[in-house]
């Protein structure tokens, strides 16, 4: 028997591929997890014992930097939150959800809005919307090299020891910009159903690659991100959450501000002021009033 420290690449029907010394082993989980309800996720740095039998399992998780619900990885640095200026058009409240969720689980969020050549301008509105909030973003446009290039150098730097995960909507062609990026990867495609202008969810889940001294991952598209049934946040978390509220929160009228409408609200008075987009704000009273109903929302039998 021998123990051996790796990451897990990739987790389909109770089978783990672990990357352990640059040899990939497949192993199942200890049923030891499943009796204190823990489940091994995909960017877990774990033990794994190999018996003399051939037979391999994960042994011990190690302490999570952060783990995620939806896209379902552990250990994440980077996410890179990728939109398209049309077809899909894009949905602000589930982009700033996602950028929630990484500020709330110190994930640095990085937005590319991708098919740019269909909506220029909306691919720049995208764009400086959310440098203004104070997050890099990059606009990629079909024939655009230069674009696809500043991107990937970015990638390179980004990825040295470090975990990076592009996400977003089906459809918005996260798997052909990755192939784009690095072609070794060889990451399958899909076309967009014409009828619905989505993607039809060719990635099925989470995996990771390693890369340029790190790991990046594809992840399965969605549609929408429910506050109300998962848990990623509490509701005193939200303000912090919005990574612009940060100069003006402590500064309002009132201690118990809920920075919504109220007079005296340092946050209501930097949208009225052009510091904070209102399209984040909206987003933020969307979102407090889903986390403030939660708790009476779990109390009904389902």
């Amino acid at each position: 028997m021998q123990n051996i420290q790796g990451k897990i690449l990739k987790g389909v029907g109770g089978k783990y591929e672990v990357l352990c010394e640059g040899e990939t082993y497949t192993a199942r989980a200890r049923g030891v997890f499943r009796h204190d309800g823990i489940s091994p996720q995909v960017g877990d740095n774990v033990t794994l014992r190999l018996e003399d039998t051939g037979e391999h399992y994960i042994d011990r998780i190690a302490e999570r930097k952060n783990l995620l619900i939806r896209p379902p990885l552990a250990n994440l640095d980077y996410m890179l939150i990728t939109a398209a200026a049309a077809k899909p058009a894009p949905v602000l409240e589930t982009l700033d959800k996602l950028s929630v969720i990484c500020t709330h689980n110190a994930i640095t969020p990085v937005f590319v809005i991708t098919k740019c050549d269909l909506a220029r301008d909306v691919g720049k509105e995208l764009a400086a919307l959310y440098r203004g909030a104070g997050f890099t973003a990059f606009t990629l446009a079909d024939g655009d090299e230069e674009a696809t290039k500043a991107l990937r150098l970015w990638l390179e730097d980004a990825l040295r020891g470090h975990t990076a995960a592009f996400a977003g909507a089906s459809g918005i062609g996260k798997s052909t910009l990755l192939n784009r990026l690095f072609p070794r990867l060889s990451l399958t495609t899909g076309e967009i159903s014409e009828k619905i202008s989505r993607g039809k969810h060719t990635t099925r889940h989470v995996e990771l690659f390693p890369l340029c001294g790190g790991f990046i991952a594809d992840t399965p598209g969605f549609s929408m991100l429910d506050f109300l049934r998962f848990d990623f946040m509490d509701l005193d978390a939200l303000a912090d959450a919005f990574a612009e509220f940060a100069p003006y929160l402590g500064r309002c009228r009132y201690k118990d501000c809920t920075h919504l409408c109220e007079e005296g609200c340092a946050i209501v008075d930097a949208v009225a002021n052009g510091k904070i987009a209102p399209s984040r704000h909206e987003s933020y009273k969307s979102l407090y009033h889903t986390l403030k109903n939660k708790h009476a929302w779990t109390k009904i039998p389902h």
